[in-house]
């Protein structure tokens, strides 16, 4: 639900339930069964708009554990690891479902989601908001497991991962991996993602890897104003991809390479 202000009310209909807010009480059985988008008044006469949750809005607004990774980098991770319908995703680290679920939507049904979370309370949260999303969901495998004792599955498109440590389980990860297949992580701190990326480098079987960060600015647009919002999501966290495949061993330049920066320097 939507007030005059843009404020959104997050709920799960029952007949005959009620929500409660600072504006009133409204009562499901005046939502259940109309259109999304229509207007209904609260018992103190304050108007909402009624839609069905976005999925971004919906991991804004869900129960939580763990924090949830913010839809700009939820959307960046499914593009930055091109993770299409049929994929097979391995996941470590669930917490409370956020990019579960975006990586569900992704794969669609003909793909499989593995996740495995190794704290049980975390792992039942995010079964709880997935199921209250999504419905049962048939190709989501949940596991309760430390993915630092090794990753036991093989032949897998894509591996991402929301892990304090996911160097650890670079090199399980290498064989998890199907040839040409994507690795992504998602860190917050640059310490973090250096020692991924130094451990990626060392591994030897990873190539096109990068990192970017997403940051996140809103418009104020008005009859007579259009300016920047004066607070924006900016830094939250990095995401490192990798792409499993040969990587050109370090080269010394070659003869016209170093012909043409000596031609340069000579005629400095």
């Amino acid at each position: 639900m939507v007030d005059t202000k843009e404020r959104l009310y997050l709920t799960t209909l029952a007949p005959g339930g009620k929500y409660s807010y600072h504006g009133g009480t409204v009562c499901f059985d005046d939502i259940i069964g109309r259109e999304e988008g229509v207007v209904l008044n609260s018992s103190r006469s304050r108007p909402l708009i009624v839609f069905r949750p976005s999925l971004a809005h919906y991991v804004l607004k869900m129960p939580r554990g763990a924090q949830v990774i913010y839809p700009k980098d939820l959307s960046a991770i499914v593009m930055a690891a091109d993770i299409s319908p049929g994929s097979v995703v391995f996941e470590a680290g669930t917490g409370s479902g956020a990019l579960t679920m975006a990586l569900l939507r992704a794969v669609g049904a003909s793909g499989q989601v593995i996740s495995e979370e190794i704290r049980e309370d975390f792992a039942r949260r995010a079964a709880t908001n997935i199921r209250r999303f999504m419905g049962e969901v048939a190709n989501l495998d949940l596991r309760l497991r430390d993915v630092y004792a090794g990753i036991d599955v093989q032949g897998v498109d894509r591996v991402v991962l929301d892990l304090p440590e996911p160097w650890r389980i670079v090199e399980g990860a290498a064989k998890a991996l199907q040839p040409g297949g994507y690795f992504a992580s998602y860190l917050p701190t640059v310490l973090q993602i250096k020692k991924l990326v130094d451990a990626l480098h060392h591994q030897g079987e990873f190539s096109l890897i990068e990192t970017i960060e997403v940051l996140l600015r809103r418009w104020h647009i008005s009859e007579v104003s259009v300016r920047p919002e004066h607070r924006m999501v900016a830094h939250t966290g990095f995401i490192v991809v990798a792409r499993k495949g040969a990587r050109f061993s370090r080269r010394m330049p070659e003869t016209d390479e170093l012909s043409e920066a000596a031609s340069e320097l000579d005629g400095e």
